[in-house]
């Protein structure tokens, strides 16, 4: 609820839009979860139309943590993983608008001295990294290979958020506070590593609105894909019918949740756990 002067309180229920590949012809891998740039560009404008407030991921959490007011209607707007896209096409978008934005990064797919070979789309070279940073996108964290964080070892848990975030602060000269999961999965040894890896707030899936009583490193976010629609866009950016236009990624991911527990029961009694996940 906004106060007098149009502030967001502690009870605001806030959408974060997840964006992975902004891209006119996207491969197979990333189609799903892509969009085109002229819907990115049309987003854009609804966004603006609406009277929306777009906020960094730090400044979020900031407020919240500090109990600061909000800006009226505040929406925030991410990216996963580090496609060429956003800074070919949203980049000119964002700027247009003055909209900030976070970018998460998994180190180890972007173009440069640590690509490690796993992306799955043409990436972001580090050049292109500190010039989105230039321009006021906030440059965050999402591993350094995108494994399944909850599969790991304390050990590879640890190389994979500790090198990410060397690796930022080495190449863009300031150290990452924010983080978003791979795939969208934690659990709590996961998050009270990131915390303790020195990183200030976290950003998971959940498709939900973000709300200050999830905790620092459990807010959720809500998928921004290929077949969101002008009418349900504006449902997530309005916080609308989320949970009825998530039903079908909810029964998905309720049944892969059974799957890794199931996985990871078997892994415990051979008394080993696996390494980096898809």
């Amino acid at each position: 609820m906004a106060d007098a002067h149009g502030h967001e309180g502690y009870d605001a229920r806030v959408p974060v839009l997840m964006y992975h590949a902004v891209a006119a012809a996207p491969n197979d891998a990333t189609r799903a979860l892509s969009v085109s740039p002229e819907a990115f560009a049309e987003q854009m404008a609804a966004i603006a139309d609406r009277g929306r407030t777009p906020i960094g991921t730090a400044e979020l959490a900031a407020a919240w943590r500090g109990g600061r007011p909000l800006p009226k209607r505040p929406v925030l707007i991410t990216f996963d993983d580090g496609y060429e896209g956003v800074h070919r096409h949203a980049l000119p978008v964002l700027a247009k608008h003055g909209f900030p934005a976070t970018l998460f990064v998994s180190t180890g797919w972007l173009r440069g001295p640590y690509d490690t070979g796993g992306a799955l789309d043409t990436m972001l070279d580090w050049d292109q990294v500190r010039e989105l940073a230039a321009a006021g996108v906030e440059i965050g964290g999402h591993s350094h290979t995108h494994p399944q964080l909850d599969q790991l070892d304390r050990e590879r848990l640890r190389f994979e958020l500790i090198h990410c975030k060397e690796i930022i602060a080495d190449q863009l000269g300031t150290v990452p506070a924010s983080f978003a999961y791979p795939y969208g999965y934690s659990d709590r040894r996961v998050r009270q590593a990131v915390r303790e890896t020195g990183y200030a707030q976290a950003l998971a899936v959940g498709n939900g609105l973000a709300r200050r009583a999830q905790g620092p490193y459990a807010l959720r976010r809500v998928t921004v894909r290929r077949s969101t629609g002008p009418d349900e866009f504006a449902r997530l950016v309005e916080g609308r019918a989320i949970a009825r236009t998530f039903v079908r990624d909810r029964a998905l991911t309720k049944g892969y949740a059974v799957l890794r527990r199931t996985r990871q029961a078997r892994v415990r009694t051979r008394g080993r756990v696996p390494g980096a996940g898809a």
